[in-house]
């Protein structure tokens, strides 16, 4: 296979949404804390997140003033001499995420996120001074599409380019329908709160199309589903 092998974790409600205040009620503290320490011990070389994601997550809404930067013309990626070989991996179509340091700093320490090199996924819609803003805090970015990010393409230079085997791919649930779509999903596991979500949250799989997958692992804890999925060969 001539990209990392994917996994997608998540926590959905019992109706298969993964984004949406229900995430942060009383009744789903356990299936998030499940969730996390399940992360720690998939022994990956790093997750994937979509924009959105990093942003809630990791940036808060920071943005360089890309006017203190020199534009770099050009489309090649970008590595640096030193990568840790833990990756935080953001699908950034057009270069919107405010980094302050090229490493995750997470705030509790957790293992499954702290520490992790940040690579930008780019298109050749970003900005030329956020390539020079990365390129000063040594933020490894590779290109993968004109106008959207082509998912194989990306996959292709994570693997082959970086040497990643295996990712975790944790949302949300737009970067998970394309993934999906590219048939780049092998493995889902799944922590299953037991409440329903709004009408309005995000499903799992943002435009899905049909794919077969079979039950390998099924656990109860604390009346959380453990989930775990295999896709199924043709």
């Amino acid at each position: 296979m001539n990209r990392p092998y994917i996994i997608c974790h998540m926590v959905t409600s019992l109706d298969g949404k993964v984004t949406g205040n229900f995430l942060f009620t009383p009744e789903c503290e356990s299936a998030t804390e499940i969730y996390y320490e399940i992360n720690r011990k998939l022994r990956c070389n790093g997750f994937i997140c979509g924009r959105v994601t990093m942003e809630g997550s990791f940036t808060g809404g920071y943005y360089p003033d890309l006017s203190e930067f020199e534009p770099v013309y050009h489309n090649m990626d970008f590595m640096p001499d030193d990568m840790s070989g833990f990756y935080a991996v953001a699908f950034d179509p057009k270069g919107i995420l405010g980094w302050k340091s090229n490493k995750i700093i997470d705030p509790d320490g957790d293992p499954g996120y702290d520490g992790a090199q940040i690579i930008e996924v780019l298109t050749e819609q970003a900005d030329k001074r956020y390539l020079g803003y990365l390129e000063s805090i040594q933020i490894p970015y590779i290109f993968a599409g004109k106008d959207e990010i082509d998912v194989d393409s990306a996959l292709f230079k994570l693997k082959n380019i970086i040497g990643c085997e295996a990712l975790l791919l944790e949302g949300g649930s737009i970067l998970n329908g394309s993934f999906q779509r590219a048939d780049a999903i092998d493995e889902l596991s799944l922590v299953v709160a037991p409440i329903v979500a709004d009408g309005q949250d995000k499903p799992l799989f943002m435009n899905s199309t049909i794919s077969n997958y079979e039950l390998t692992k099924s656990e109860n804890i604390n009346g959380n589903l453990i989930l775990n999925y295999k896709k199924k060969q043709s």
